[in-house]
């Protein structure tokens, strides 16, 4: 049987219409991108997907690495933001430019081990599925972080379930997979990734847990502290109480010309 010319190969996969978008914010991940990026597309196989790799302002190698990757997989899409925007700001244009209607998200550290994915997504793929199914997050288990990140993202975590009661024990983790036009109907705003639970909540969907790996950094350190998370998460927190508590109660229902008097 004759191989199929790379050429053409690569227009047959840009021709598929993916169903799922992978988004994977980046800042300063030079050296963690290519082997998330190979386990991505390794555990996809067979899937039609897009991966969407967002630039958010990186000031090393990060954006020169994922065109390398992009010049040699037709299912990479490189995304920029000119300087450093935050990981909300990076997954809302990643799911802005999404062709498909799932979008699956995760770190660029390689802490989000790639081999969860499946089980977000198929919830949302079974044909079966409640309609109002619109989001499902992932929640670490067996963490590989400090015992003083374990410990205040426990209390975090707890804090904001108990105010907004949204029924989730770990909204930072990045592994999550959602419907895109569900999403990008939530009101957005800066550090918004953790809080999506909650405002899928507010809007009317439900949503739903799975139980996901972690692993150590790939490479690099953090871009967060523990007293910088708590700083602007207490805002976030007052302002997401505020959201939920002016969020619409009525659902209108279409009313045939001809019914009633």
């Amino acid at each position: 049987m004759n191989a199929v010319h790379p050429v053409r190969r690569a227009r047959q996969i840009e021709e598929i219409v993916p169903v799922i978008s992978v988004v994977v914010p980046l800042h300063d991940e030079a050296a963690s991108i290519a082997p998330l990026t190979a386990q991505i597309l390794e555990i996809l196989t067979g899937q039609a997907f897009e991966l969407i790799l967002v630039d958010d302002g990186s000031q090393d190698e990060t954006r020169a690495e994922l065109l390398r990757l992009a010049r040699h997989e037709p299912r990479i899409r490189v995304l920029g933001h000119d300087r450093a925007a935050g990981q909300s700001a990076a997954i809302h244009s990643g799911a802005r430019a999404a062709r498909g209607r799932i979008v699956a998200t995760l770190d660029g550290d390689g802490q989000n081990p790639p081999v969860n994915l499946p089980a977000l997504i198929a919830p949302l793929m079974d044909p079966r599925r409640d309609p109002a199914l619109a989001l499902v997050a992932g929640q670490r288990i067996g963490r590989r972080d400090t015992p003083g990140r374990r410990l205040a993202s426990r209390f975090a975590n707890g804090l904001r379930g108990w105010l907004l009661g949204d029924r989730t024990r770990d909204t930072g983790c990045g592994l999550k997979a959602f419907d895109r036009a569900a999403y990008l109907a939530l009101p957005y705003f800066n550090h918004q990734h953790r809080f999506l639970p909650a405002l899928f909540l507010r809007d009317g969907w439900k949503i739903a847990h799975v139980d996901v790996t972690h692993a150590p950094r790939l490479a690099g350190r953090s871009k967060y502290t523990n007293l910088g998370r708590a700083l602007v998460g207490i805002t976030d927190l007052a302002g997401v109480a505020w959201l939920i508590r002016r969020r619409k109660r009525e659902t209108p229902h279409e009313i045939a010309a001809g019914a009633g008097a």
